[in-house]
């Protein structure tokens, strides 16, 4: 008899809704501060929420997000600990301090439910890394196998998740401290576009630039190709995301299609959440694919 038990996730995997929902996969959504309001993380809910966001980023507004605190999280985990065991993948730790109050509610809740079952496992990923390491855990819990061999798996693999990602904009890294004011000023002169990974806190890691999107792409398949599992063989899965530059996304997509051709299924293309979107700005293509463990914060 198969494992039975609920799979759930937060809203920055940043993954479709219906594509989530449709694989039975809960969303706890975080939400963001604009212009006095609070806005969710809807994941494609609503097709006017995202241009929308790209609207006001465009005025010169700078949006502000926070962490879920431990209310949020207990409320959800309750309602899914009524229907059941519960797997919770959560939001990589090097992005947020959330993680901490999850693995609080998560404690207050096994003494009120003694009888479930309640893993939270820190993904180390973010964005539709950290989705693709979720649908990974989905294909394992479809398969049957437990609860307690699909969180091994995740915190054994979370940090073979590769995110390689290029930005064409560097005024939202510029506010984060990615680059300097200087460095922005002369990217946005050249034409230059910073080469960016998570390293293996999941923390972002500008390592290396080059000139012009053409070259950020080569690039991108260059490092893909050199760490990626069996090379330009690789089988497994591969998801591309973006923030509002479909474009450049569908040029990578075709890139990598390329030069791995025996990647696993279509090569799922996705919008960046308002959430990574409010850090990174318009104008960055990521990809995401299983390869070796990642590396620290060092070049190369």
């Amino acid at each position: 008899m198969a494992d039975s038990f609920i799979l759930s996730c937060e809203s920055t995997v940043d993954l479709p809704y219906s594509y989530v929902s449709g694989r039975n996969i809960p969303v706890l959504f975080y939400s963001y501060l604009a212009n006095g309001q609070e806005y969710i993380d809807d994941m494609g809910r609503d097709p006017e929420a995202l241009p929308h966001f790209y609207e006001m980023l465009k005025a010169g507004t700078l949006p502000s997000t926070s962490q879920l605190n431990t209310f949020q999280y207990t409320e959800f985990f309750e309602e899914l600990l009524k229907k059941g065991d519960l797997l919770h993948i959560a939001f990589g730790s090097g992005m947020t301090g959330s993680v901490k109050n999850a693995l609080e509610a998560a404690e207050a809740l096994r003494e009120k439910y003694p009888e479930r079952r309640l893993i939270v496992v820190d993904s180390l990923c973010s964005s539709s890394g950290y989705g693709l390491l979720v649908d990974m855990a989905a294909d394992m819990r479809d398969r049957g196998d437990s609860m307690e061999a699909i969180a091994a798996w995740v915190e054994q693999n979370r940090n073979k998740v590769h995110h390689q990602f290029f930005s064409t904009d560097l005024k939202y890294f510029k506010r984060s401290g990615r680059v300097s004011g200087a460095a922005a000023t002369v990217g946005a002169i050249l034409n230059i576009c910073p080469i960016m990974r998570l390293d293996d806190k999941g923390r972002i890691i500008a390592y290396d630039k080059v000139r012009g999107k053409k070259n950020a792409i080569r690039e991108t398949l260059r490092t893909m190709e050199a760490h990626v599992q069996d090379g330009v063989n690789y089988a497994g899965k591969c998801f591309v995301c973006h923030s509002n530059c479909p474009v450049e996304a569908e040029e990578t997509k075709a890139a990598v299609q390329a030069r791995f051709p025996h990647i696993s299924g279509e090569i799922r293309v996705c919008d960046i959440g308002t959430i990574i979107a409010s850090h990174c700005g318009p104008g960055t293509v990521a990809v995401f694919f299983m390869g070796d463990e990642r590396q620290p914060d060092r070049k190369g």
